[in-house]
């Protein structure tokens, strides 16, 4: 088998693209890295082409399938995935999910909307990319990550208490409408009783 043939064996996070007004190729090429499932939202298929992706599957309407039936050909072997109108991140998540794939990453969704995804979390693991920022779910009671000197959203149902411990310090976040915290090099531990994401500048 040459070197640049490459066997998917979806262990890798797939991709799931709805959306690309606030990204570009620059900050999605990471993603390509080892070569994941790409699935594509109709309204962003020639922009995901012109940026040299290959796509594997398109979310696509029967109106759009019957019009495009050329990129079949053209894009082989790429498949449509029929879904109604506005249900391409459900079909999406589906189709990943029985297609045994361990995790996605989502770009152009509303993180505001992430709390939408929570009961998909136990079936598949799921990063948010909306705009600058990528968001991830934290499940557990608490957990810890080293971050670099950066700024941190904390994303969760207004009023959730986060308990933030950096070194030797702690303090107590209550949460609102996008609240940020200042992170300086170094491993950061959080806690809280419900369930948050965290947003992380890409």
């Amino acid at each position: 088998m040459s070197s640049h043939h490459f066997v998917k064996e979806q262990q890798e996070p797939a991709l799931l693209i709805l959306k690309t007004e606030h990204t570009n190729f620059e900050k999605i090429a990471p993603l390509l890295e080892w070569v994941p499932t790409v699935l594509v939202a109709e309204s962003e298929v020639d922009t995901v082409l012109s940026w040299g992706i290959k796509i594997d599957v398109i979310l696509a309407t029967t109106g759009f399938q019957k019009a495009n039936i050329q990129l079949l050909e053209e894009q082989y072997p790429l498949r449509f995935m029929s879904v109604s109108e506005d249900n391409f991140l459900d079909e999406g998540l589906q189709y990943l999910i029985a297609t045994k794939h361990p995790a996605v990453n989502i770009v152009g969704y509303d993180h505001q909307l992430a709390f939408d995804l929570e009961n998909k979390l136990e079936l598949i693991n799921i990063v948010i990319f909306d705009g600058p920022i990528r968001y991830f779910p934290v499940q557990e009671k608490s957990f810890r990550k080293w971050f670099s000197e950066s700024s941190i959203q904390l994303h969760a149902p207004e009023g959730t208490l986060i308990e933030v411990k950096r070194q030797n310090e702690s303090q107590l976040v209550k949460v609102l409408h996008a609240t940020f915290i200042e992170a300086e090099e170094g491993t950061i531990s959080f806690q809280s009783t419900h369930p948050f994401w965290i947003g992380e500048m890409v």
